[in-house]
């Protein structure tokens, strides 16, 4: 196949590549401009994109003897991504931006402008494991399940999928670095980005008040309707932040406060102890179905609302008229479960390794 590979600058992109090119496929590589200011997002492992990964990946393309490139994604990447990530805690949600990300940049834009070159797929570090089944996709946690990035791969669409490789998918970290090692990477001991690659130095209130400004409002408790504080706006908060929430008076049982809720209109942070935290019931609207299998009836299945954590034994049932919400029955309470994050559905199977059925965004819970 015609395979365009998404190089980053770091390690298992460029074993990716590498095995691409292994595999027979023809490899061209580009690397995604995504910064305006490219030399101002990398700070050690916080950040990337930046002039110093550009080069990485160019230098990882000359040794794979591979054509490579670069496209400039930046203002595409800030409309889809950094303006929605705004919105989203401008509103009281919590959103993913490495699942918009994924979503929006590398297998729509990416995919889209590959397939309009002539490109068969796209491939790129994830970990991941996809196969065809009669030409139905099957996404599953990676076997490291340490680096699985299925969680942030399930907003795929089946079509997207399709098109898409994940060379990484039955490696294990290590094991990258050591082949990287071995074909004379110089990326092979560069450190895995952490965070959020647009906020290099992790201070995400100070960068959400620079573009929102201040909103005042109370903190207040929930159980007794006490105003315990003031704050600066909603979108410094996230539901289950128990650090920095400016309130001086400890809680009678002497216990820290965690938020509850955010309510962007009045203003209002409700905080409450640590059992008030947890949720039996998930709802999500805008599923996503990269097997092109809706859920048939309630479904036993394990579901994942982070990146890393989260995960617990539910049941889940198509909802709404249309069938464009899913209910999730929580087998026992999860703490922090946010709207706007993304809850993740799996099937467990022993012998295959946890298929992912499908995703959706969360809109409430109770």
């Amino acid at each position: 196949m015609r395979v365009l590979a998404a190089m980053s600058g770091g390690v298992d992109s460029a074993v990716a590549a590498a095995r691409a090119v292994d595999a027979g496929h023809e490899v061209v590589g580009v690397h995604l401009a995504l910064s305006a200011k490219p030399g101002t997002l990398r700070t050690g492992s916080r950040g990337c994109c930046t002039i110093e990964d550009s080069g990485d990946a160019r230098r990882a393309a000359d040794i794979l003897g591979i054509p490579f490139y670069i496209w400039d994604f930046a203002e595409r990447f800030t409309e889809e991504v950094i303006e929605t990530f705004v919105g989203e805690y401008a509103a009281g949600r919590t959103p993913n931006p490495c699942v918009t990300c994924n979503e929006k940049i590398k297998f729509e834009a990416l995919l889209d402008k590959a397939m309009a070159l002539g490109f068969d797929a796209v491939a790129t570090g994830h970990y991941a494991r996809l196969s065809l089944v009669d030409g139905v996709p099957e996404l599953r946690r990676s076997v490291d399940s340490g680096k699985d990035q299925s969680y942030v791969l399930a907003s795929l669409t089946p079509e997207q999928l399709r098109h898409s490789l994940f060379p990484l998918g039955d490696s294990w970290k290590t094991d990258v670095r050591a082949e990287a090692e071995s074909r004379g990477l110089s990326v092979a001991n560069k450190p895995d980005s952490h965070d959020i690659c647009f906020i290099p130095d992790g201070d995400t209130k100070s960068f959400l008040e620079k573009r929102l400004g201040q909103r005042p409002g109370q903190l207040v408790d929930a159980e007794t309707g006490a105003v315990l504080g003031e704050h600066t706006g909603v979108h410094g908060f996230t539901v289950g932040q128990r650090k920095g929430l400016g309130i001086e008076a400890p809680a009678p049982d002497g216990r820290p406060r965690y938020v509850l809720s955010l309510e962007p209109v009045s203003g209002t942070v409700k905080v409450g102890s640590a059992r008030d935290l947890g949720v039996n019931v998930i709802e999500a609207n805008r599923p996503i179905w990269p097997s092109e299998r809706p859920l048939d009836g309630p479904t036993e299945c394990v579901v994942q609302v982070r990146a890393h954590g989260g995960i617990v034994e539910a049941v889940a049932e198509v909802s709404g008229d249309s069938g464009d919400s899913v209910t999730v029955q929580l087998r026992e309470p999860l703490s922090g479960v946010a709207p706007g994050q993304v809850v993740v559905l799996y099937r467990t199977d022993a012998a295959e390794g946890d298929l992912v059925l499908g995703s959706a965004k969360i809109s409430g819970t109770r």
